[in-house]
């Protein structure tokens, strides 16, 4: 799949803090549609960027021409959308596989860790910034960029690397960073470094 390529991007559940980094990408790209369960701050802000988004599960409001749907686990199968996008054979992708597309050509930062992941990849993108132009996808809204998601142009990105459904297996990593450990929840801070071991030592860019 070329992303570049894409003109309609349709995201389910675009109001997550990970989907609508993503959905501020594709904007740059092309138009960008989606549903969400609740309007709230973040989805006025992607409306008043140019998004349309609409709040109840309603087929009749979907784009025709779509190239691409961003669908996000914390939204259930049995979406009415999802479930027509399927039964059209549109192709549906969740974000992390659609993060790991952006990510698998470029110089990777991923970082990792119990606690501090946003913080983390906020300074390291800030910092990397003062010398390349590199993009970012973060888990939060930075103060300095007043975004979730950073532009840039140059060939390195900072990924926050989520744990959510093993997400980040699907990313590219060139370096893979683990911030912090937590032993109250050591089974899934376990899993975190496995995965981001096998997640780097499986790159193509290691």
């Amino acid at each position: 799949m070329n992303i570049n390529e894409l003109r309609i991007v349709y995201f389910i559940g675009i109001g997550g803090i990970g989907m609508s980094a993503l959905a501020r990408y594709f904007k740059g790209l092309g138009a960008v549609h989606g549903y969400d369960k609740t309007e709230t701050s973040l989805t006025k802000k992607l409306v008043e960027e140019g998004m349309q988004i609409h709040y109840n599960e309603d087929v009749s409001k979907i784009p025709e021409g779509v190239d691409l749907v961003v669908w996000t686990p914390a939204v259930p199968k049995e979406h009415a959308e999802l479930q027509y996008f399927l039964k059209q054979e549109i192709p549906v992708k969740k974000r992390s596989e659609v993060l790991g597309i952006i990510s698998q050509n470029r110089r990777c930062i991923a970082l990792a860790g119990t606690h501090g992941k946003t913080t983390t990849s906020s300074l390291t993108a800030h910092l990397l910034r003062r010398s390349v132009d590199a993009a970012a996808f973060l888990g939060g809204i930075a103060q300095n960029f007043q975004s979730n998601f950073v532009n840039g142009q140059s060939d390195w990105v900072v990924v926050e690397a989520d744990e959510y459904d093993r997400s980040f297996l699907r990313l590219h990593p060139e370096i893979g960073v683990i911030s912090s450990m937590d032993l109250i929840i050591w089974t899934f801070t376990a899993m975190r470094i496995r995965c981001m071991i096998q997640a780097i030592w499986l790159s193509p860019n290691k």
